[in-house]
């Protein structure tokens, strides 16, 4: 074989080799970023899913304390995050938002507390039905950090 051929061939190759590592490297990149783009995307709409929910949840509980339930759609907003909770979320964070929704029911079921009454609890021996959701949810959004 010729070294002209030889040398010009090994420079093609030399040049093809370059190209295509670069080009993969490029596409993996890029598949990275748009992962972690999609991952932040979804932790970003479950952290307002959640906080909404948690929201929500805090008005009714604070009602449920002084109050008996006298209208079924003081619930719609929740069972509405609750449904969409569902689409999103894993078992988990399910569960834990049905046990929140029905601590809630369960309160209202109660006898009313008075502010009197209120001031004499301690907040830590106040039952708290949206604690169990928060915890779940932080570790289902920590989950997917780690996915990252």
């Amino acid at each position: 074989m010729d070294a002209a051929v030889l040398t010009a061939s090994a420079a093609v190759l030399g040049s093809l080799t370059g190209a295509s590592a670069s080009l993969v490297s490029s596409w993996l990149t890029q598949r990275t970023q748009g992962r972690r783009a999609a991952a932040q995307a979804e932790v970003h709409k479950r952290e307002l899913l959640f906080s909404d929910f948690i929201t929500e949840c805090s008005k009714l509980y604070l009602d449920a304390l002084d109050h008996q339930l006298e209208r079924p759609e003081t619930f719609q907003a929740a069972y509405s995050l609750l449904s969409r909770i569902r689409l999103t979320s894993g078992e988990a964070v399910l569960r834990e938002a049905e046990a929140a929704i029905q601590g809630i029911l369960d309160t209202y079921r109660e006898p009313n507390l008075s502010i009197d009454k209120l001031r004499e609890i301690p907040l830590a021996k106040l039952h708290d039905p949206i604690k169990g959701f928060s915890e779940a949810c932080r570790n289902e959004l920590m989950s997917i950090h780690r996915g990252l």
